[in-house]
C-alpha cells in the first residue's frame, strides 16, 4: 500500500494553510497515494504555545471542517487522516483525529488520549481527555490504530491497539524544540522521539506512520521565542527499520510503500504476543507501586 506523509509549516491564516495542505494532498494522491496523514491541528498554528479562551473559537467550525475534509478525501479517492479541534458541547473540546473513506463517509474518530501541560504546550488548557478508547478504525485500506503526539510515549496505547488487531500505528503529531535549548538536548528530545515509536513497531510487529508540522511558529502573546517543530516525519517497518524519514526544517511530502503482509512474518519469528506473560501485569492498571 502506498502511504502519503504530508509535512508542512502553517501559513499566517487557516484558509491559506488549507489551500496548501490540499494542494499537498492533491499531488500526493496523483503520485499514487491510497492513504494520506496529514499531521496534528494541521487546519492552523499550534495556538496551545498559550492559554488563551478566544482560541476555543477556533472550534466553532467543527461541522464545516468536517465535511471539508470529507469532499477532499472523496474528490482525490482517498483515505484521509485528519486532526481537528472538536466542540463537542459548551466547555467540553476535544483534540480528534478523524479518519475519511473514500467516498467521503466518515470511518471513525479518535479523541487523543494523553493531554500534555508543558511550557508552550499547554494542552490541558483546551482538550478534554478522549473517552474514545483504544480502537482500530477500519477502513479500506486497512484497520489503523490511530493515536495522537503525546500518546507516542505510551507503550500501553500501542499496546491495546495491536491487541484489538490494528494493522499499523499512525501518530500525527505537533512536536518542537526551542531554539534556546543547547543543540545536543535538542538532538537528544528528537532521537528519543523516533526511539520510542520505533519501540512500538517492534514490541508489537507493525509499521509506524508519525507525521510531524515543521518550521518555527511564535508565540502570539511575546512570553517564548516561540517553538521550532522538527520534522523528521517517519515511517518505521515492523522490527522498527526506518522506511522513509523526512528533513527537520522542509516541507516535504513522502510517499511511502508499506507492506502490510510483512507484519505476519515477523510476528513468527518475533513472537512477542505469545509470550506475553498477562497474568503478570495486573500492577500496570495503578499509578505507582510503593
Amino acid at each position: 500500500m502506498k502511504v502519503g506523509l504530508i509535512q508542512h509549516a502553517v501559513e499566517n491564516t487557516k484558509e491559506k494553510t488549507i489551500q496548501k495542505t490540499v494542494s499537498l494532498i492533491q499531488t500526493a494522491a496523483i503520485e499514487g497515494a491510497q492513504l494520506i496523514v496529514l499531521q496534528e491541528l494541521h487546519q492552523d498554528r499550534y495556538f496551545c504555545i498559550n492559554e488563551d479562551v478566544a482560541c476555543f473559537d477556533l472550534a466553532s467550525a467543527w461541522e464545516a471542517d468536517i465535511a471539508f475534509w470529507a469532499n477532499v478525501a472523496k474528490e482525490n479517492n482517498v483515505v484521509l487522516v485528519t486532526s481537528l479541534f472538536e466542540k463537542r458541547s459548551a466547555g467540553l473540546y476535544h483534540n480528534t483525529a478523524v479518519v475519511f473513506e473514500q467516498d467521503g463517509t466518515v470511518a471513525g474518530k479518535y479523541r487523543k488520549m494523553h493531554i500534555p501541560d508543558d511550557p508552550g504546550f499547554y494542552e490541558k488548557f483546551y482538550f478534554t481527555p478522549g473517552d474514545t478508547g483504544y480502537n482500530p478504525i477500519q477502513t479500506s485500506v486497512g484497520k489503523l490504530g490511530l493515536l495522537v503526539c503525546w500518546d507516542q510515549w505510551y507503550p500501553e496505547a500501542a499496546r491495546l491497539m495491536a491487541l484489538k488487531g490494528a494493522d499499523m500505528l499512525i501518530y500525527p503529531t505537533a512536536i518542537g524544540w526551542f531554539d534556546e535549548d543547547m543543540e545536543d538536548e535538542q538532538r537528544r528530545q528528537c532521537d528519543a522521539w523516533e526511539t520510542i515509536q520505533r519501540g512500538h513497531a517492534i514490541a508489537n510487529g507493525l509499521p509506524v506512520i508519525s507525521v510531524n508540522r515543521v518550521g518555527k511558529e511564535e508565540d502570539n502573546h511575546g512570553v517564548l521565542d516561540g517553538i521550532r517543530f522538527w520534522g523528521n516525519s517517519f515511517v518505521a517497518g515492523p522490527q522498527g527499520e526506518i522506511i522513509a524519514r523526512a528533513s527537520h526544517d522542509e516541507e516535504e511530502i513522502l510517499i511511502v510503500d508499506v507492506d502490510l503482509v510483512r507484519s505476519e512474518h515477523v510476528r513468527r519469528i518475533w513472537p512477542f504476543l505469545r509470550d506475553r506473560r498477562i497474568e503478570t501485569y495486573g500492577d500496570l492498571t495503578k499509578r505507582f507501586i510503593d
